[in-house]
């Protein structure tokens, strides 16, 4: 192959990119800058074109309210992608904001990007397909192993470490120990399914059908997995399933709590089936580490305490949770040779 000044010119002023590819959020790392982008994963496209118009905040905001002509949705679903065309104009929009401030006209990064340990050898070529446009090369990273090293959790000692990563669309749970996975859980229950849990409660208790977004609203206000010590309140809005007329209620925590019971319960259960299939030795180890909660999910009150008490192991939350995944994908891409083992092989749909 010619050597092509050009491409290498764009390659050598072109960023070093870590992405959180969310079914909630995508977060973009830049090697050296840190967390530039976290933005909402969604998209208004045209409905007949089905070409984007608005990325990231500003088309989540339009969510419900957009003209007959224009739809707005989430590219991804259950943490991987299921409109690939929009994923592949999302990230090819993302990235091309992290170098606004730089000379590069076309930039061809280096990036690596999380994917849920469950995803199947075709969600994992999707994602790299999907990148392919915008980065020279591609790298792919199991989420749970991502939000371990972002979460600053010894992965490469030979004490067990356990992480549980709630994201929007999926749960990961890890064990790990000597840098390599000891066991691990990819559950597709997680922030969403409680939201679509609280949907479903308010319709079926009071007849009162709320949005998405109202749904997320109330589950980050009032939301918790462990009675608090003052339970809370907060107005709800929405259609009358009745009458079909606006109509706004109080709802309590107590509710919604019970509303989300059986998602929470589902995540409490899927731990405990990965810690009774683990090693007792590094079970054991966890008595003195404990486990890590990431992701957005780790931020629903209480729930660190509610499998503290069912597990009977010390749970604590990741500093900035939200960004674990973003912040390891970053560490991995400044020193590639310490993590290649963290990456997923070629072989099975892995880096290019």
């Amino acid at each position: 192959m010619a050597f092509n000044p050009f491409s290498w010119l764009l390659a050598l002023f072109s960023l070093d990119i870590g992405i959180d590819l969310g079914t909630a959020n995508t977060l973009v790392y830049v090697r050296g800058k840190g967390i530039v982008i976290n933005e909402p994963s969604w998209v208004a496209i045209e409905k007949r074109s089905r070409k984007p118009r608005w990325i990231g905040a500003q088309a989540k905001e339009m969510v419900g309210r957009t003209p007959a002509d224009v739809i707005a949705i989430r590219p991804l679903r259950d943490g991987v992608i299921s409109e690939f065309d929009i994923t592949q104009a999302m990230l090819d929009y993302f990235i091309g904001r992290v170098h606004q401030q730089t000379v590069v006209p076309l930039p061809q990064p280096r990036v690596v990007i999380g994917i849920p340990s469950g995803a199947t050898e075709v969600e994992k070529k999707a994602v790299l397909d999907a990148a392919m446009k915008s980065a020279r090369e591609t790298y792919l990273v199991e989420e749970p192993r991502a939000a371990a090293l972002g979460a600053g959790l010894p992965v490469m000692d030979i004490r067990g470490t356990m992480v549980v990563d709630i994201g929007g669309g999926t749960t990961e749970v890890a064990l790990l120990a000597m840098g390599g996975v000891v066991v691990s859980r990819s559950l597709r229950v997680a922030g969403d399914e409680m939201d679509q849990d609280i949907v479903t409660y308010i319709r079926n208790k009071y007849n009162l059908f709320i949005g998405e977004r109202m749904a997320e609203q109330v589950k980050v206000t009032i939301g918790s997995a462990y009675p608090l010590p003052t339970e809370k309140t907060m107005t709800v809005r929405g259609r009358n399933l009745v009458n079909g007329l606006p109509e706004a209620m109080e709802i309590s925590s107590v509710e919604i709590r019970e509303a989300i019971s059986g998602s929470v319960q589902v995540i409490v259960d899927t731990i405990k089936d990965a810690l009774d299939e683990a090693p007792p030795e590094t079970v054991a180890d966890l008595l003195e580490t404990g486990i890590c909660l990431a992701g957005g999910g780790a931020l629903l009150q209480g729930l660190a305490e509610r499998l503290s008490d069912e597990l009977n192991v010390r749970v604590w939350v990741a500093e900035d949770p939200l960004t674990c995944v973003a912040r390891g994908a970053g560490m991995i891409l400044e020193n590639l040779e310490l993590y290649r083992d963290f990456l997923v092989p070629l072989d099975r749909g892995g880096y290019r």
